[in-house]
């Protein structure tokens, strides 16, 4: 049976031309030779797309066309770089093809680059409504890392962040930690077609906030957010030294972010963990090398990745109910943490 990966390497093109040529795509520019190359192959090896065949039978050996949407923010947070690895990597296992990467803010995302696509995988803050409006002929869309509010059609990959900030401040508490600060950044829901941000609560800091205030241990002055990653918490753990009254612990909400919590507190000679304990998110490879070796919750990228992948095989194939999936955390004791100091 010919799919488009034979005619592309025959080609010796990408499966995207391929299919963009296929459906005439007139924002494709390639040259007259590559296009009647590809549409010889097409004749020659008896092409026929195999997604307008309807008996059910025939269905398992359907080849879809994918698309990936994703916000910029690998160079921000290797965590996300883990997230989109587990999507490659597993669509090799299925009858799956990546045929676009889109970046929000970055590349064209409209109806016309969405048509010929059987599913979406949607990694991070993204606006689901508004990728509906330009992408409205099936509800086979899955989104990672990201819960949308009001929208119980599309599936849904997420990691027990609440669990996990239980888990951390119990830790921390019972290492006799009471005055214990939150440093995160701002999440920012980012739309498609009206380039709009729209401000979201992070669970990590909303559930860090209810606990503390469960147990009588919260304090306003040590909730500081700004933006995510090193120079923000670089800049917030600055402000947090200027106020005088240092918390004996600083729950981080990433592990990039956490990095630069770590040299405000090295630059201002406040030893970890001896003065300040800190423990944070993600468990990026940087974090086992720094020093001190980071505490974090390790979070299952890849296999985020490898699950949303699942789960939009099995809506390509005719399930209907959309799923949400929670995948567990795991909190990885270094050396930042350790027992408070009289």
């Amino acid at each position: 049976m010919v799919t488009i990966k034979d005619i592309a390497k025959r080609a010796n093109v990408s499966t995207a031309t391929v299919s963009r040529i296929l459906n005439n795509d007139p924002t494709l520019s390639v040259s007259d030779e590559t296009r009647k190359k590809i549409l010889d192959l097409v004749n020659e090896l008896d092409y026929k797309p195999l997604r307008k065949k309807s008996v059910k039978a025939e269905k398992s050996i359907e080849s879809f066309n994918i698309g990936l949407i994703f916000l910029n923010d690998e160079s921000i947070d290797p965590y996300f770089q883990s997230i989109r690895l587990g999507v490659e990597s597993t669509c090799h296992q299925f009858p799956l093809t990546i045929v676009s990467t889109m970046v929000v803010g970055k590349s064209a995302i409209t109806s016309e680059t969405l048509s010929d696509l059987d599913g979406l995988i949607v990694i991070g803050d993204i606006d689901t409504k508004e990728i509906k409006e330009i992408y409205y002929k099936n509800n086979n869309i899955v989104v990672v890392d990201y819960l949308p509010p009001n929208d119980s059609d599309v599936d849904v990959v997420i990691s027990d962040f609440e669990g996990a900030t239980k888990q951390v401040i119990n830790h921390l508490l019972d290492l006799g930690h009471e005055e214990i600060a939150f440093v995160g950044g701002k999440g920012l829901v980012h739309g498609v077609v009206s380039e709009k941000m729209v401000e979201k609560v992070d669970v990590r800091k909303s559930t860090f906030e209810k606990v503390m205030k469960e147990k009588g241990l919260y304090n306003p002055s040590y909730i500081l957010e700004e933006d995510w990653g090193p120079a923000s918490g670089y800049s917030l753990t600055q402000k947090l030294i200027k106020n005088g009254r240092m918390p004996s612990a600083i729950v981080v909400g990433s592990d990039p972010t956490a990095l630069g919590v770590l040299r405000a507190l090295h630059e201002s000679g406040i030893n970890v963990p001896n003065d300040v304990s800190v423990v944070s998110f993600d468990d990026i490879e940087a974090a086992a090398y720094v020093n001190p070796r980071l505490s974090t919750v390790k979070v299952h990228g890849d296999e985020m990745g490898r699950t949303a992948v699942k789960l939009l095989y099995d809506r390509l194939m005719g399930r209907k109910i959309a799923m949400k999936v929670t995948l567990p955390t795991e909190l990885i004791i270094r050396d930042s943490i350790s027992v408070k100091k009289e």
